[in-house]
């Protein structure tokens, strides 16, 4: 049987292994960050609707430039965005994956500061882009000089900022974007996968868009939207650096119901944004009681909940499967991260985290 070790792959890619979480059948599923709550029955209709609108005319191709969705896109966020300052694809791993291709690539380098979110660097190999681990303080924290001085030290094309922070749930205080901003020889990507979850008083680093043509801002409709399924991310910047991705996208790298199933989303976000207080609560109520059995937790301003395990994570995440409860092992020694979903399944959750209270005890 032929394996990678008998062609001729990239050097670099030998002994790696896909990204991807486990998709084990269980009964509590909490190990991607996926919203638990499915998608309202209205909005199941308007999208079955916008995309039978749609089938007759799949013999054509979809609009290249999504310049529809990219004004609901606009519109949605707010801070006087255009659509000439917003971009869309399959999901915010293809938005950053442009990013590089377009701004990073052989001979230059992008940064990021772990832990953090770890398709970062395996993009950045896919490009051809250095990667830079920079270093994050205490309890996983970034100040806006720890950062300078790794940006300064390095001198990066591209620099990665996660706000909040995955897999640690941490949030940026504003000023280490402008203190990076100052700095940084060139772009500044600011991942705010998580940022509907926040806590309040928690700045958008879309509010320093405007004067700043290398920052750019990116989100997606897989978390809070409750729509991984349908694979829609999206960047806000200046028009410039929308122009710049455009060069290197693939043609027609949108469908027609990609776009037309997005843009329904939309239309109902009011429904589909409606669980996020209620999985805030169950993030909130998971911190409270893990911190009030002792265990060790990192301060959340997402859907989920990073946890030291008092032993080894390997082991601790095996212990709780036994117990019909997936989460996720991201590779930080000690630490586990679980997703906040329905209360049912922090009740799980938290019944199967009692088999861990002998582990800390050694």
């Amino acid at each position: 049987m032929t394996t990678l070790d008998d062609l001729p792959i990239r050097a670099d890619l030998r002994g790696l292994t896909p990204y991807g979480a486990p998709q084990l059948d269980v009964a509590v599923r909490l190990n991607t960050n996926e919203n638990s709550y499915p998608v309202p029955e209205p909005v199941v209709e308007a999208i079955g609707k916008a995309l039978a609108a749609e089938l007759r005319d799949l013999n054509r191709y979809p609009d290249r430039d999504a310049l529809a969705l990219r004004a609901d896109l606009a519109e949605h966020l707010g801070h006087g965005l255009t659509a000439d300052q917003v971009w869309a694809a399959n999901g915010s791993n293809e938005i950053q994956q442009q990013l590089l291709q377009a701004f990073g690539g052989p001979g230059r380098t992008a940064l990021g500061f772990v832990p953090a979110y770890s398709m970062h660097p395996l993009l950045s190999l896919g490009t051809g882009t250095r990667w830079v681990p920079a270093r994050r303080g205490v309890d996983f924290g970034l100040t806006a000089d720890e950062a300078v001085a790794q940006v300064r030290a390095h001198a990066p094309d591209v620099v990665f900022l996660c706000s909040p922070n995955n897999p640690t749930g941490t949030a940026l205080d504003p000023a280490v974007v402008a203190a990076v901003l100052a700095v940084a020889p060139g772009m500044v990507v600011v991942d705010e996968a998580y940022a509907e979850f926040a806590r309040p008083g928690t700045v958008s680093a879309l509010a320093v868009l405007p004067g700043h043509p290398r920052l750019v801002v990116t989100r997606t409709m897989s978390k809070a939207f409750g729509f991984a399924g349908g694979r829609l991310g999206y960047l806000a910047a200046d028009p410039a650096v929308v122009a710049a991705v455009q060069l290197v996208r693939l043609p027609y790298h949108l469908s027609a119901l990609t776009q037309a199933a997005a843009r329904a989303a939309l239309a109902h976000r009011d429904a589909l944004l409606g669980t996020v207080d209620a999985i805030k609560a169950q993030r909130d109520r998971i911190v409270a009681e893990l911190r009030a059995r002792g265990h060790r937790v990192a301060d959340s301003d997402a859907n989920f909940v990073l946890f030291a395990t008092g032993g080894d994570q390997a082991v601790a995440w095996r212990a709780l499967l036994d117990q019909g409860v997936l989460v996720r092992d991201v590779g930080l020694p000690g630490w586990l991260r679980v997703t906040a979903g329905t209360p049912t399944e922090t009740d799980a959750f938290l019944r199967a985290m009692e088999t861990l209270r002998p582990m800390e005890a050694r």
